[in-house]
This record gives C-alpha cells, structure tokens and sequence, in this order.
C-alpha cells in the first residue's frame, strides 16, 4: 500500500473527533490496542513495542503527549521534537492506525474514551502502577507489558549526543 501526506495526516485524530472515529470499528465488534507515550526521538525501541502491540488487535490508538505534558513531565529542555512532527512520524508507520495527542500528564481520559481491548506499555512497568490498569481490567480488558530493548531509550541517545 502505498502513503501520501493526506493519508498520514488522517491517521492524527482530533480528540474532539475520537468517538466518532471509533465508532465504524466498535460497531463492526474490532479490537483495540492503546499505547501511548512522548515519542520525542523515535527509535528501535518504539518501534518494538508499538509492532508488538498492533498485533495483538485490529486497530492501534497511540496516545501522545502534547508539548506542554511533556515539559511538565521532563522538564523545559523537551520535547526536542514538536508534537506535530512526532504525530507526523507516529503517523507515517503502517502499524499505527491512529494518533491522538493530549494535553494531560497521564491518559487516563483517553484510556476511557477508547476502552481498549488491550493496554501496552514498553518498559519494566509494574501492571498495577500503570495508569487506568483498573479501569481496563474492570471490562475484562488485558495489561500488556512489552520489554524494552536493550540499549533505546530517548535518554540514552541524549546522552550520547551530550558526549
């Protein structure tokens, strides 16, 4: 299949849009994936858990924080990429079917208004400390917990560009 820019920018959803936009996939009973992150220097890592997680359901939702959550999460120096062009990236893989960016410092709105079938999360979270864990689990939704690869990490590669 081949991409152009219209058809990358579909794929980054306005929240006020995102019911509707679910709507034709909950109807036809299609399973979702949920992930989310900053995104800021994508990397092999991302594009690991985010491969793992599209497998799992028909659909993939990946939730971004926007500039302002990051800076509040990180601090002033980030993101070191502006939410558009890592909405644009995000976009750009075919494994991602949707993006949304949000303004708050955890997604636990968002995690509500999707109610995926399958929460992930890269890392070496712990299932109980990841954010709306209650919430999915309480329809019979699933906690995925993908590994990090060894070696990626937005910090890591910062610090070596620091060197």
């Amino acid at each position: 299949m081949r991409y152009n820019q219209e058809g990358i920018l579909k794929k980054i959803i306005p929240t006020n849009v995102l019911s509707d936009y679910l709507l034709p996939f909950k109807n036809q009973e299609k399973t979702i994936a949920f992930t989310n992150g900053c995104f800021d220097l994508l990397h092999p890592g991302h594009i690991n858990t985010l491969l793992k997680a599209s497998q799992l359901a028909d659909l993939l939702v990946v939730g971004l924080n926007s500039d302002l959550s990051i800076q509040r999460l990180k601090g002033p120096q980030r993101p070191i990429n502006k939410e558009f062009e890592r909405s644009y990236l995000l976009a750009s893989l075919a494994m991602v079917d949707a993006v949304i960016i949000f303004d708050d410092d955890t997604p636990a709105a968002l995690i509500k208004a999707i109610k995926p079938h399958f929460l992930v999360k890269g890392g070496d979270y712990i299932e109980t400390n990841i954010v709306g864990y209650d919430f999915v689990r309480s329809y019979g939704g699933k906690i995925i917990i993908e590994p990090t690869l060894e070696g990626y990490s937005t910090t890591s590669i910062l610090n070596k560009i620091q060197k």
